[in-house]
């Protein structure tokens, strides 16, 4: 038995790095030599420490973003080999192998060879469009671009939409127009940007909106944009705590609210291979989006990073 390093979360803003036994693959699973996980921001309130987490975590915990190199296959695994390179959906990938049911792996195409592919945000993105239902002569306004609202304003342009790309950093709004907004607007000022896209819609407002950020007002300035009869897409993260909402607005516009995050894995699954297959293709680059990577051994850096977003961040990616 081999051993390798794995990220241990000692407690609120605390990891470590420990050197444990090399995981084996059981029935139906693969080991997957990682090559990189990407940081979700779904991380950060685990990584604050509020009182349902427990500490220390398991080795590798919170990470599920994974790419690498199958290096060993259990029984029963099909279609699947060492040396196949793979995006997976698996749970413990701040660390250098993860263990992952062989039905939650994607194989990557050569044309991806070297390249990062944090499958799980990728394809967490592709879904939410799908669920959105984009068309072409639709004003989209996305409130929030982080990564998630940078691949969403693409797919959105090109299906033909014109998308308004709103956000509190002007280095986010650059992202947005080089993903293809038309309109972008700063989140400063709730009431002027309500006016401002009213401005660009001739009072009309829009057909969708995708709240990416996952706080109140966010919430609440995306429920304002709908047009009568439109959509609200709620894809941001909302973990800390209840919200509230404007019921007396919803029930009087009649939108649909549509929560966008999945749960059943195949779904998810699904999201994956859409993903390679657009990135594989050319149609969605997500590369200028990797703004920032760190050594596995600088994982608390990596999630400070992703929690205070310094000028010129946008996703993190850890590397073994």
């Amino acid at each position: 038995m081999g051993t390798m390093r794995a990220a241990v979360l000692a407690g609120p803003g605390q990891v470590r790095m420990d050197e444990v036994e090399l995981p084996e693959p059981g029935n139906g699973e693969v080991r997957v030599r990682l090559e990189g996980c990407g940081v979700c921001a779904s991380n950060l309130t685990p990584w604050e420490g509020p009182e349902w987490m427990e500490f220390p975590t398991e080795p590798g915990s919170l990470g599920h973003e994974g790419w690498g190199i199958v290096d060993a296959v259990g029984p029963e695994v099909k279609g699947l080999a060492e040396g196949d390179r793979v995006a997976a959906l698996s749970f413990k990938s701040y660390a250098e192998y993860d263990i992952a049911d062989a039905g939650a792996v994607v194989r990557l195409p050569d044309s991806l060879k070297d390249k990062p592919f944090p499958g799980e945000p990728l394809g967490c993105a592709m879904n939410i469009f799908r669920r959105s239902d984009i068309a072409a002569g639709q004003t989209v306004a996305i409130v929030g671009i982080g990564f998630l609202g940078a691949i969403l304003t693409r797919l959105a342009t090109d299906a033909g939409a014109r998308v308004i790309a709103i956000s509190r950093r002007a280095f986010s709004l650059d992202i947005a127009r080089n993903m293809g907004a038309a309109e972008t607007i700063p989140m400063e000022d709730h009431y002027q940007i309500i006016e401002r896209v009213k401005e660009l819609t001739g009072g009309r407002l829009c057909d969708r909106v995708i709240e990416a950020v996952g706080k109140q007002w966010p919430l609440d300035l995306a429920s304002e944009l709908v047009r009568e009869g439109g959509k609200l897409i709620v894809a941001g993260y909302h973990q800390d705590g209840p919200r509230q909402v404007n019921m007396q607005m919803w029930n009087w516009k009649g939108i649909d609210v549509i929560n966008a995050h999945e749960r059943d894995r195949e779904v998810a699954m699904q999201g994956i291979r859409d993903a390679v297959e657009a990135v594989a293709s050319g149609r969605l680059d997500p590369s200028p989006l990797y703004t920032h990577r760190y050594d596995l051994g600088r994982l608390d850096e990596a999630l400070n990073a992703t929690r205070d977003r310094p000028d010129g961040f946008l996703k993190a990616l850890v590397i073994p």
